[in-house]
């Protein structure tokens, strides 16, 4: 097996390349990991959610880990790892609306993309249903690995 490092380019191709990757945020020295469908574009990963957990620990420490994997052929893996902040993009007026409204539609571009966070979001919502929230990660590092046989 030989493990070598993977180029900034050759990360970010990897990223492009996957819809799910684990999401990793803390609070109070506690780490919480989950699962994500995600898109990369604009050299921004761009996210969906409903309130909960992650959401509330990303808004009280936005600084957050991202990490893809790709099994290949063999024994073969890449490994993707993003370290990165977290920005909520809210619904309203102006250039977070724009943004938001762009999320939406880079990650409707992919089958399924609501899950595993949540039911299909609709346009109106049910007045007991909160909203999904929409957010990015900018990117701030980045780095892979990969092993070959």
């Amino acid at each position: 097996m030989r493990i070598s490092t993977l180029s900034e380019s050759e990360c970010k191709v990897v990223l492009a390349n996957h819809r799910v990757a684990h999401l990793a945020c803390t609070n109070n020295w506690r780490p919480y990991v989950v699962a994500i469908h995600y898109v990369f574009a604009d050299d921004v990963i761009y996210a969906f959610s409903l309130p909960g957990k992650k959401i509330e620990w990303m808004r009280y420490n936005p600084l957050v880990c991202l990490m893809v994997e790709e099994k290949q052929q063999g024994r073969a893996w890449k490994s993707v790892v993003v370290d990165g902040l977290y920005e909520e993009l809210r619904d309203g007026i102006g250039r977070k609306h724009d943004e938001r409204e762009h999320a939406w539609s880079l990650l409707g571009q992919n089958a399924n993309w609501w899950e595993p966070g949540a039911l299909k979001p609709e346009t109106t919502l049910p007045s007991d249903q909160l909203p999904p929230v929409f957010f990015r990660i900018l990117v701030k590092e980045i780095s892979g690995r990969q092993a070959r046989e």
